[in-house]
């Protein structure tokens, strides 16, 4: 089988257009197959204020009303998403980008939740592997946003961490596939304020003692139970990490590895 690295690039680098015009170079030289999934940085959260939308956080969570639906949709899958592919084109990386709703890429249905209505938020149901399978076999690297579709009309805002994990899932009986959560941090951290604590391997037992001695920073939870999903469904190596030292992750050489025993 041939190696297929999924890669997601967190919002605080989009923000950056230094450290994301470095991190698409080293993305663009990764040789083979390779997708890009990406989040969508403040740029909405920015926009949302010059255009007087109210944003409303529920536990952390942003809830998509049919205005912010709108506005991530022409932010995340219009301006961020083709600013990327453009950029990778100028560093010779053929790609293309796509939402969910392209080709019907990715099936979502509204989030369902018994108590908090999240609005437009999509939880996913299906990836089309045979589309992606097809766009890698002609040497195109995909770009996806976070916006999905429930297959009714409605687009649906959708976790980009998650994206990453159910294309690696789907993919992982047609590729030898490496899921890369890369960011602003060195990987997973002992102690948050101290860049230097990179806890190098993480296996599922030690996660669960992490996780009761509450070691591990509260924003990190959600990318490690993404990670252990994906290496139950399949994926053959996930590795979180900071974005600059892309080569050096693929290298097994920076970041944490997670491994699921």
């Amino acid at each position: 089988m041939n190696t297929l690295y999924v890669i997601k690039i967190g919002g605080n680098i989009i923000d950056d257009e230094t450290r994301l015009s470095s991190f698409l170079r080293s993305f663009a030289s990764i040789e083979g197959k390779k997708i890009l999934v990406h989040g969508g940085g403040k740029l909405a959260a920015k926009l949302a204020a010059a255009l007087g939308i109210e944003q409303q956080m529920v536990d952390g969570r942003r809830v998509t009303d049919t205005e912010t639906l709108r506005m991530v949709t022409m932010v995340y899958a219009g301006d961020i998403n083709k600013n990327i592919v453009a950029q990778l084109q100028a560093n010779g990386c053929n790609a293309i980008g796509l939402s969910g709703a392209d080709g019907n890429l990715i099936r979502a249905h509204k989030r369902i939740h018994p108590t908090i209505d999240y609005g437009f938020v999509g939880d996913i149901d299906s990836v089309n592997a045979g589309l992606l399978h097809n766009l890698l076999d002609n040497n195109l690297t995909v770009v996806a946003a976070p916006i999905t579709h429930d297959g009714k009309g409605r687009l649906l805002n959708t976790n980009a961490d998650t994206i990453a994990q159910e294309m690696a899932k789907a993919l992982s009986n047609l590729y030898q596939v490496q899921l890369i959560y890369s960011f602003e941090k060195n990987g997973v951290l002992l102690d948050v304020n101290d860049e230097h604590s990179v806890i190098p391997e993480i296996n599922a037992a030690y996660y669960q003692e992490l996780k009761r001695k509450q070691l591990i920073f509260a924003g990190m939870l959600p990318k490690l139970d993404n990670a252990f999903a994906a290496l139950q469904n399949g994926v053959n190596k996930v590795i979180i990490g900071k974005a600059e030292q892309l080569d050096q992750l693929i290298a097994g050489k920076a970041g944490t590895t997670i491994k699921y025993e």
